[in-house]
């Protein structure tokens, strides 16, 4: 088995992968077509565009009035008023009118005192060519309008119009065929949902970069989707390469496995160039040329099939068109924990960025190459350089934005317990107030608390029983935060409970049953108000954490618990019963609690806190809640502590 697996070659840092792919194809510039000016906009100039025509072609009114030969009024004024004869030594015009022949200045429409129909009196006179735009004042015939090399955008094309330009040459768009390879890809119209089986994965890259081709000015089409056979998919790109493409991309197929065929079939056909690049995600990207053409082994990951392309297949689009290298805009930011890293790799890391205390703060998201909902989230990457370890919390470092960071500016940052109801109110923020949207990341009840300690989010969600009096969030409060003045907002009353399999099938009925008969149980991460929850159950009926299987394995939020236990990976895991209802799972109910917003005075009356906090008073909102079951408004909104 080991002698049919791929070996990577020498893997190039991405400088080095840059220089290489250029060095190749650099020359590579898509051929030539005339188009009609309005169609295109965002195209480059192959020629230089030099005006047909003035514009204005003739002289035109610049203002309302009368057109005169301007010396006639030499001589006017107040005392001694002079008196014009419209259709005789003067004539009406609009603006952007021709001048009628002898005349050269335009007298505005407010400065004549009108006697009748034949007579009109001025008592100021005009200078030769006051309010006329003459021939030629913005473009003269012949003029040089743009050269070759620019590129057509909304203002260039009243320019070509006016200046008589209606037909352009341009770079064509360049055309790349997408070829999707994977045994166990489905594509999305073939699919039922209630028909897929474990092993079934949705195929979705050859949408996404299709996306990008077209972002990068470039045209494409899909090829349908192959199966992981060398022979077929050696045909596709051959029959490819022989077309009139000027790019192929092969999505999936580029790692070390037995059944990656990208390298042999690009290696039999023509030259690999680079096989594996020290970057995370995207490492086993490679590309070589086919027939002359450039081919690209793009991983299957989304992450990485993202970063790979935009990386390097979409820079050489550009540059096939003479499009300039798309502009990032990096701003510092300041880590809200410490990142670790890869020696030996760079990594492009996701993270969500929001302006608390005038200091961006980034928090990362999870870093796996298949989670491309880490993209979606995003609001920048920080590039991590391949010889350090990691990034020190409150370390500045510059990240590229992938929004805009006026909307990162008004971005609430909720840091602290998972709730499904911070989706909701996401959701209805950004529709009442659509300049105002809500980041929240799920640390858990403590990590929220520490998070306002050290200034990194504007609130944090919190359910933190105390078991001394059953109250929730106040004296964690007293002990962790003792110097800061907050404001504690009751969000839901919620019901937390064992979520088990549908039916039951291990006839659970309390937390006593997970020792009893040794099931496997999925706990929340330590610090998190349902992992205090849980460990004061176990304290109260005298059980230890060793006598409970799974103990020390967590899961950050109540979805991803909910999952596990739809998974089959466990029998049953505590977390609110939303979320058992949102995957029709059974629930036992442990207890009722309260999950509290808890937002420092500083940010309390911002304009974008109020506004949250007016959402979360509406009807819609409530009655959105109560729609996913297991809990409670009857507190919402109220002011539990200030």
């Amino acid at each position: 088995m080991n002698s049919k697996r791929n070996v990577y070659l020498d893997m190039k840092s991405i400088e080095e992968t840059t220089k290489i792919l250029f060095d190749h194809f650099k020359h590579l510039v898509t051929k030539i077509e005339t188009l009609d000016v309005v169609d295109a906009k965002g195209r480059v100039l192959a020629a230089p565009a030099m005006a047909a025509i003035s514009s204005p072609n003739f002289h035109a009114a610049a203002m309302d009035g009368i057109a005169v030969d301007a010396k006639i009024t030499f001589g006017a004024r107040q005392d001694a008023p002079i008196t014009l004869c419209p259709d005789k030594n003067a004539f009406w015009v609009n603006t952007g009118h021709a001048m009628p022949k002898g005349t050269n200045a335009v007298i505005m429409i407010e400065h004549l005192h009108i006697i009748d129909e034949k007579s009109v009196e001025i008592e100021a006179p005009v200078f030769p060519w006051q309010h006329v735009r003459k021939m030629g004042e913005d473009i003269v015939a012949t003029q040089l309008l743009f050269p070759q090399g620019h590129r057509i955008n909304s203002h260039s094309l009243g320019a070509l119009l006016s200046g008589g330009i209606f037909k352009v040459a341009v770079y064509k768009q360049p055309k790349v065929l997408i070829i999707p390879t994977g045994s166990e890809l489905k594509q999305w119209h073939e699919i039922k949902i209630d028909q897929l089986k474990p092993g079934d994965v949705v195929e979705s890259n050859s949408s996404v970069l299709g996306g990008l081709c077209e972002d990068h000015g470039a045209k494409f089409d899909r090829h349908p989707m192959l199966k992981d056979n060398l022979e077929k998919i050696k045909k596709a790109v051959e029959t490819a390469a022989k077309q009139d493409y000027d790019m192929i991309c092969i999505i999936g197929g580029s790692s070390a496995g037995s059944e990656d065929f990208a390298k042999p079939v690009i290696s039999s056909l023509g030259e690999i160039y680079v096989h594996g690049v020290t970057m995370m995600p995207g490492k086993p990207m490679m590309f070589g040329k086919v027939f002359d053409i450039p081919i690209f082994g793009i991983p299957g990951y989304p992450v990485s099939a993202i970063v790979a392309f935009e990386l390097f297949a979409g820079p050489l689009l550009l540059n096939m068109q003479k499009l300039p290298k798309k502009e990032i805009i990096s701003v510092p930011v300041f880590p809200a924990r410490k990142i670790a890293s890869k020696l030996g790799l760079e990594e492009f890391l996701r993270v969500k960025i929001g302006s608390v205390d005038g200091k961006l703060m980034a928090s990362q998201l999870p870093r796996g190459s298949g989670s491309i909902t880490t993209l979606t989230e995003a609001d920048g990457i920080i590039r991590i350089p391949t010889n350090i370890e990691g990034i020190s919390e409150n370390q500045k470092v510059m990240a590229q934005l992938l929004r805009p960071l006026s909307s990162i500016e008004n971005t609430i940052v909720i840091t602290g317990s998972h709730d499904n109801t911070l989706d909701i109110l996401a959701d209805q923020i950004k529709g009442v107030s659509g300049d105002i949207s809500v980041s929240s990341s799920h640390v858990g009840s403590m990590g929220g608390l520490m998070a306002i300690k050290k200034g990194t989010c504007h609130m944090a969600g919190a359910h933190l029983l105390d078991p001394e009096d059953g109250s929730y969030n106040i004296s964690y409060i007293k002990k962790y935060l003792p110097d800061q003045k907050v404001w504690v907002i009751n969000l839901v009353m919620r019901d937390q409970g064992l979520i088990v399999p549908k039916g039951n099938p291990e006839n659970i009925k309390s937390i006593k049953d997970l020792k009893d008969k040794g099931l496997q149980f999925i706990n929340r991460q330590p610090g998190s108000g349902t992992r205090i929850l849980f460990d004061y159950k176990l304290k109260t009926l005298g059980i230890s954490i060793h006598d409970i299987q799974g103990y020390e394995n967590d899961e950050y939020t109540h979805m991803s618990v909910a999952v596990a236990v739809l998974s089959g990976r466990v029998d049953a895991g505590l977390g609110i019963q939303a979320a058992a209802r949102a995957l029709d799972l059974d629930f036992i109910p442990v207890v009722t609690e309260e999950y509290d917003l808890i937002i420092p005075d500083r940010f309390y009356k911002t304009r974008k806190i109020q506004a949250l906090l007016d959402i979360i008073q509406t009807k819609k909102f409530q009655d959105r809640i109560q729609s996913l079951g297991g809990y409670g408004t009857q507190n919402t909104g109220k002011i539990i502590y200030a």
